[in-house]
């Protein structure tokens, strides 16, 4: 379908390096990543509360309950995903999750200092995040051509930065008059509406196909095996080194956030104002993820390769261990913390998503959605448990550094590597044009 764009709208394409006929498609990917992330970043500093509540000397435990639950996931996940059409996937998994925000609030009302309920409700945070966030990337990853989502997957990641800029600066500011219930009940409702963005996204590709048959195809149950997107990894060399990447990322991820709970509850006894500091980290990282997505990173990707997005935050995180090593204490850990989380925000989770490009529909729902969940949250456990033994061998935070360090430089090797390789993968395509993406 042809659009006639106006004189600013044309100068607004330009200035975002997006075509025309592209831009119905990104404001609605964009407004998809706001409201989800927008819902989901309300809720992480009563996540991170939560979790402090529940004891930090239980946090290896559930980290664990969390790797548990989402092994039990995505069987169910894998079971919707082969039955209903393609298009279909995200509304009906959004909307149990938007059921689900309405019975916490319920359940907070009723019983707010309920310890078992702050530790179910982190659990299900975790579960909820990595599941809803790694489906709305499907979406795009199916949706966007490779070389369409070098230009474009960082401009609709500046929406995901943007809700979560808008999320913790709602969470900062109304959880002293709606409490923790309210905020679940306001979370519910961007997430209901994240489900019309989707659905405006999947009718502007359905007006602009990439193929003849690609409309069909998308109204198609994917089929196949419940379990599928765990076998497509172990027969794919290509995807068994994302889900090492995504190891190694929520490996270093995990050492961070246990010195982050230390941290915050020495310097921060009372809850609000734990939530208010974990929300006013947040908004930071958030601010400085924004900017770079938007006017950076897809002109990066596109001048010199999505290698740089994956190599470049890890060496600079091993560089921030390193100095942790050195100065362990708050005002330097919320230095490393930001620069990591931005930069994963700007660089790494673009880039990462470009790489599923270059595979089928079904591992672009099934396999990914394996990788980020139950390869994420395991890693997420066994570092954990990792972290604790470390914490009881040495007292020091300096060893645990260090291994952070040594694993920091691990993930940006494997980053360099994947990147060759799907540079391959995309050659090999370009060659053989009638043969569909392999996994």
């Amino acid at each position: 379908m042809t659009s006639t764009a106006s004189p600013f709208t044309a100068r607004l394409a330009r200035l975002f390096d997006v075509r025309p006929e592209e831009i119905q498609g990104v404001l609605a990917g964009l407004a998809l990543f706001f409201l989800l992330f927008a819902s989901y970043f309300m809720l992480r500093p009563v996540r991170e509360t939560m979790g402090i509540a529940g004891g930090i000397e239980n946090l290896q435990w559930l980290f664990t309950a969390t790797f548990v639950s989402s092994l039990l996931v995505l069987p169910l996940f894998g079971w919707l995903a082969a039955r209903v059409p393609r298009r279909q996937i995200l509304p009906w998994t959004y909307g149990f999750f938007t059921l689900n925000l309405v019975a916490f609030a319920i359940g907070f009302v009723l019983d707010p200092e309920n310890v078992w309920a702050a530790r179910v409700f982190y659990v299900w945070l975790s579960v909820f995040n990595l599941l809803s966030i790694s489906l709305a990337w499907s979406v795009l990853a199916d949706l966007f051509a490779s070389a369409q989502a070098r230009r474009l997957f960082a401009m609709m990641a500046g929406g995901a930065s943007l809700g979560g800029l808008t999320g913790p600066l709602l969470s900062t500011l109304l959880v002293g008059t709606i409490g923790h219930a309210g905020l679940l009940v306001l979370s519910a409702a961007l997430l209901a509406a994240a489900i019309g963005a989707a659905y405006r996204l999947q009718r502007w590709r359905d007006a602009n196909p990439l193929k003849e048959d690609e409309t069909v195809a998308r109204r198609r149950p994917l089929g196949g095996s419940p379990f599928a997107g765990a076998t497509a990894v172990l027969k794919s060399p290509f995807l068994i080194g994302i889900a090492v990447f995504v190891l190694l990322l929520a490996s270093v991820n995990t050492f961070l956030y246990f010195e982050q709970a230390h941290l915050v509850k020495a310097a921060f006894p009372d809850r609000a104002d734990q939530t208010r500091v974990f929300g006013t980290l947040d908004i930071v990282v958030q601010t400085l993820a924004i900017l770079t997505q938007v006017f950076f990173t897809g002109r990066i990707a596109q001048r010199l390769g999505v290698g740089i997005l994956l190599v470049a935050v890890p060496l600079v995180v091993a560089a921030g261990f390193l100095w942790m090593a050195v100065a362990p204490v708050f005002a330097v850990f919320a230095v490393v913390m930001v620069v990591r989380r931005a930069g994963e925000y700007a660089l790494v989770r673009p880039g990462r998503e470009m790489l599923f490009t270059a595979v089928s529909p079904e591992a672009k729902y099934k396999a990914k959605n394996f990788i980020d969940t139950v390869v994420y949250r395991g890693a997420d456990a066994l570092s954990a448990w990792v972290k604790a033994l470390i914490d009881m061998i040495a007292s020091h935070p300096a060893l645990a550094a260090l291994i952070g360090a040594a694993i920091s430089l691990v993930w940006g090797l494997t980053g360099g590597l994947l990147a060759l390789q799907q540079r391959r993968l995309e050659a090999t395509q370009a060659r053989q044009p009638s043969t569909p993406p392999g996994g």
